[in-house]
């Protein structure tokens, strides 16, 4: 699943539509992308996603937390 598109756009439906959301951080990615001239790297793409729906939308995890419920 693309971090920048498909987990993004559901997750805020998700939430908007009263229901809770966990992203497992490591089992999506994100493509680099360009913007005023400038490449940013797919990491960082993927940290800025994971770290704005972290912030107000959902509980984030790694798929090892979730496996082990820690």
């Amino acid at each position: 699943m693309m971090t920048s598109m498909c987990v993004d756009a559901t997750v805020r439906a998700a939430v908007d539509l009263g229901f809770g959301a966990t992203v497992v951080h490591d089992a999506c990615a994100a493509p680099d992308l360009a913007f005023g001239g400038e490449t940013i790297p797919a990491r960082a793409v993927h940290g800025a996603f994971i770290a704005a729906l972290g912030d107000g939308y959902a509980d984030v995890r790694s798929a090892d937390e979730l496996v082990t419920g820690s």
